[in-house]
């Protein structure tokens, strides 16, 4: 049997009420919460406690040993979206594939990059490489004319503008079918 007198700093055991006894009786034992309220409780409802709580420095050393132990490291998840990044892509800006454009007519500029798309585009075909984005730039859209001229040649390959937010308006992606044959 619990016995408690006035004075007891005592802890309710099912709910987090601490408090001082200010009566005891047949009845029970009433205390006054740390927050100001009188409460009755029967004695097997309440503990007895010394003092303030204390901690022992072995007790923090032991708390910041378990804080300071190497987390383990969450395996990386590929999000989606990167997952279907694209994985090669084809800047066709004339700056890019030569050195000097002087003597070269605008039609052998662009001739140049559609031969460069075409020999990527087989490229990416022969490697199995899925999808592929040709940087081609706005201008006035001869480029992006005659690359989706070519595009449309090869019955395994679909074209759409590349991600806004990353090229603007002057990229096409392509997706290539694979033939599993």
């Amino acid at each position: 049997m619990h016995t408690f007198k006035i004075g007891d700093n005592v802890e309710v055991l099912d709910e987090a009420i601490k408090g001082k006894v200010i009566a005891v009786s047949d009845m029970g034992v009433r205390l006054e919460t740390t927050d100001g309220f009188e409460m009755d409780y029967e004695p097997s409802q309440l503990v007895r406690i010394e003092g303030e709580l204390k901690v022992t420095n072995y007790d923090v050393a032991k708390i910041k040993s378990s804080k300071d132990s190497p987390k383990k490291r969450k395996k990386e998840i590929v999000k989606p979206k990167e997952r279907n990044a694209p994985k090669m892509e084809v800047d066709l800006h004339i700056h890019q594939l030569t050195n000097s454009t002087r003597g070269m007519s605008n039609f052998d500029m662009l001739n140049l990059q559609l031969e460069t798309a075409k020999r990527q585009l087989e490229f990416a075909i022969k490697k199995r490489i899925q999808k592929v984005v040709f940087i081609h730039g706005v201008g006035e859209g001869v480029l992006k004319e005659e690359l989706i001229y070519l595009f449309k040649r090869y019955e395994n390959v679909e074209y759409y503008d590349a991600e806004y937010k990353k090229y603007g308006l002057g990229a096409t992606e392509i997706y290539i079918y694979q033939n599993n044959n």
